[in-house]
């Protein structure tokens, strides 16, 4: 695909008429590359590993959806560029999946500034992630949203690091009514690595 691109132009966006004609066969290759690009941690938080490909597609499904014209194309735009990783990172969207609204409810209450205890351990190096700034993520009555965008930014020793088979990668939030981590491996690991170019 287009790893090596790190920013969607409005000369990549499509007319709403190609990608319509396209949309099914677009949908079935990046449902295929997103498989190894997603990574459950714990019961209820699933990483999803955004590169230029998925955000591609995010935009035009929204372009699709909405039809907001010119307009909402410098927005969507400006919106998901951020989320496409640079090289030096890996970036991805957090989401606590809970369908019981009750349940949710009282987890994310108990979550509180969780985006500051999300890591990526590579060997015995933590790697903290940042979060987006956009907005506060954490009410004020202590309940964090359900939704976390996020950036790991590595150094190139660490990179290296990640690269080498030899040393294991974790995948983890350290949250005190969250503890659980997840070990990145095969395919997932492949698939992220890629995401690291020059």
């Amino acid at each position: 695909m287009s790893a090596a691109k790190k920013q969607i132009t409005r000369e990549d966006i499509l007319p709403l008429e190609k990608y319509a004609a396209e949309r099914k066969e677009r949908r079935a290759r990046i449902t295929q590359m997103k498989k190894n690009r997603r990574v459950e941690v714990g019961p209820y938080a699933t990483f999803y590993f955004e590169n230029y490909d998925t955000m591609f597609q995010q935009i035009h499904e929204m372009l699709y959806i909405e039809k907001g014209g010119e307009e909402q194309i410098a927005d969507e735009l400006s919106a998901y560029n951020p989320l496409i990783p640079q090289g030096k990172d890996l970036v991805c969207t957090l989401m606590f999946e809970i369908d019981d609204p009750i349940r949710r409810n009282n987890v994310l209450r108990r979550l509180a500034h969780v985006e500051e205890h999300v890591y990526v351990q590579v060997g015995d190096e933590k790697i903290m992630a940042d979060a987006e700034d956009d907005v506060e993520r954490t009410t004020e009555d202590g309940k964090t949203s359900s939704v976390h965008f996020l950036h790991f930014r590595f150094t190139p020793e660490q990179i290296a690091k990640f690269k080498d088979l030899s040393q294991n990668v974790i995948l983890g939030i350290g949250h005190e009514n969250y503890g659980h981590m997840a070990l990145l491996a095969g395919p997932t690991r492949e698939a992220l690595a890629a995401d690291f170019s020059a």
